[in-house]
């Protein structure tokens, strides 16, 4: 009895487990990390780190080494009067060679740039916002891409599970009538007609199964798994409470509007002045003691250091137009913004409207299909009474088909329309 049990319980679970269920999260999820577009957050990042890092180090000491030697038609010298005197006194008084050759070491160290480094940082991790924001924005198009694979395999299914449902009323229909022509009570063209609609049939199951495969293919491919002989589940209909847009759309305004603040921080960096410390050291001749080196031709060691300030007016000139265009560029893209959620708003009531008429359509599907239903089986008792012909049952089994599509086609319309506005509205 245990052993029963057990082969019972086996022979459940591995037919529900050899078609697994999958929903239209999932496949949401595994297109967003599927999508080769993701890469380039990872590269965003990155790069970012690394135009932040060259930032940082403008801070570091500034260390040049050089090597000159140059001729010189005219070198400083002793006035006559001076020469003579110092002849006299027995000293040789030269001046300065006109060869002159130095190597030496130039040091420097800004202390204080007026707030550029930081303006220049903040520029940069606002741009690298503003390119993640623009990724956000493309790879929500791709949800739309996949939500329609998704929906046109659910179609695709009720399409199949209608057909074969009527083809299985077509081969109950078809024996009936083979046996009723045996017996002398109907012609062959009923039953050549009732064979004709079940080939026709067999080609739209055909065709249908061939469209849900090549939807399910390429819904594969953007989730970057086979979901062959996987069942996909409706998705809940919910309309969302809240029908405002939520879309990346607008971060990415945001991310535009900080960067244009943030750069006209820069302007105003841009006129402060600078405050370097700076320090040299050679070994060359002439030293910095001239009087020395006209007397003395030799080689010697010499250093500086000191602070320079440095203020570049450039800047002055086009500080006025440089903010009049920030300006201009944030009122450009309040005015995308506003023209964004204004489509939206449109496309948001228009969704609505659709999602009242399905449902309002719907209120009445399951009495037709019941009628059609009704009617069909009607039909079916007559032709075994003789009453009427194939011709009039195949135009019931016809409509019940119909009915029975129309009512699966509006409860997935009303779903997908539902998420189209969800969708729309990033909710």
């Amino acid at each position: 009895m245990r052993k029963f049990a057990v082969i019972l319980v086996l022979s459940v679970i591995i037919p529900l487990s050899a078609f697994p269920e999958i929903t239209l999260g999932y496949c949401l999820d595994k297109a967003m990390e599927n999508y080769p577009l993701i890469k380039k957050y990872g590269i965003v990042e990155k790069t970012s780190a690394l135009s932040l890092s060259d930032i940082n180090r403008s801070w570091f000491p500034r260390v040049g080494v050089y090597a000159q030697a140059t001729v010189q038609n005219v070198v400083p010298e002793f006035p006559q009067a001076l020469k003579d005197v110092l002849v006299q006194l027995g000293q040789e008084a030269e001046g300065l060679g006109h060869m002159q050759y130095k190597t030496g070491v130039d040091l420097s160290q800004t202390i204080w740039d007026g707030g550029v480094s930081k303006a220049q940082r903040n520029i940069e991790r606002a741009s690298a916002s503003e390119r993640k924001a623009e990724l956000d924005v493309r790879m929500y198009a791709v949800r739309e891409k996949v939500m329609d694979l998704y929906f046109g395999i659910l179609l695709m299914d009720e399409q199949i599970a209608q057909t074969e449902n009527t083809i299985s009323l077509l081969k109950a229909n078809l024996s009936l009538m083979e046996s009723m022509l045996r017996g002398g009570v109907a012609m062959q063209s009923d039953v050549d007609m009732l064979q004709a609609q079940l080939l026709t049939m067999s080609q739209q199951l055909i065709s249908a199964r061939s469209a849900e495969g090549a939807y399910r293919d390429v819904l594969s491919v953007y989730v970057g798994e086979n979901l062959d002989n996987k069942t996909l589940l409706k998705p809940d209909a919910t309309v969302p409470a809240l029908l405002e847009s939520a879309r990346p759309e607008l971060r990415l305004f945001e991310a535009r509007q900080r960067l244009n603040a943030v750069r006209y921080n820069a302007v105003e960096a841009s006129v402060m002045p600078r405050v370097v410390f700076f320090a040299q050291a050679y070994y060359g001749y002439p030293g910095i003691n001239y009087f020395k080196s006209m007397v003395d031709r030799s080689l010697s060691f010499n250093m500086l250091a000191g602070v320079r300030i440095a203020w570049n007016i450039d800047s002055f000139y086009t500080k006025d137009n440089s903010r009049r265009k920030l300006s201009l560029s944030c009122d450009d893209i309040l005015a995308d913004r506003d023209i964004f959620l204004f489509s939206t708003r449109m496309q948001t009531a228009s969704q609505t409207e659709e999602i009242e008429g399905i449902r309002a359509v719907m209120a009445d599907d399951e009495r037709i299909v019941a009628l059609r239903g009704s009617v069909r089986r009607a039909a079916e008792s007559q032709l075994k009474n003789g009453i009427i012909d194939a011709t009039a049952l195949l135009s019931k089994i016809t409509d019940e088909n119909q009915a029975r599509l129309a009512a699966s086609y509006h409860e997935i319309q009303l779903i997908q329309s539902i998420y189209k506005l969800k969708n729309t509205l990033n909710r």
